[in-house]
């Protein structure tokens, strides 16, 4: 490997920014993609690595940057299974509680945790270990 290489094989071209610089503040005026006119020379220069060249103007209208987005790390991934809630488990049962109307705060709590109003039975509908986590076993009505 060459020298100014990385382990990755991109060349390392890093250079120093000027003290106080704030290029994110910069108003973006054109985004390029490598194969574009106006980026190709950087295409050449950056290979494969470069995703797009993006042209930025400060505040003033008097500055005008080219910046540019590299692929500095590439790696293999492995979808992970998502585990469902129990809250959200098809076979986790669905119990009536209630909790009186000037009961606020339980209210909250129950809603907080996923807890649904049933106006027609005029109960929280929530799956039973919710109804356990919140102490309330005694309330529940089916």
């Amino acid at each position: 490997m060459g020298a100014g290489m990385h382990s990755s094989g991109w060349a390392d071209h890093r250079q120093p920014r000027r003290a106080g610089s704030d290029v994110s503040a910069y108003k973006v005026i054109k985004k390029l993609s490598p194969e574009k006119p106006g980026a190709i020379k950087l295409a050449h220069r950056y290979g494969d690595a470069l995703v797009c060249v993006r042209h930025r103007l400060d505040a003033s209208g008097q500055t005008r940057v080219t910046t540019i987005e590299l692929i500095v790390e590439q790696a293999a991934v492995q979808a992970r299974k998502r585990p469902v809630p129990e809250a959200e488990s098809p076979s986790a049962p669905v119990v009536g509680v209630q909790i009186a109307w000037h009961e606020k705060p339980l209210q909250q709590a129950a809603k907080g945790a996923g807890a649904t109003w049933d106006a027609a039975a005029r109960l929280w509908r929530m799956p039973e270990s919710v109804a356990r986590a919140l102490g309330l076993v005694d309330r529940i009505r089916n």
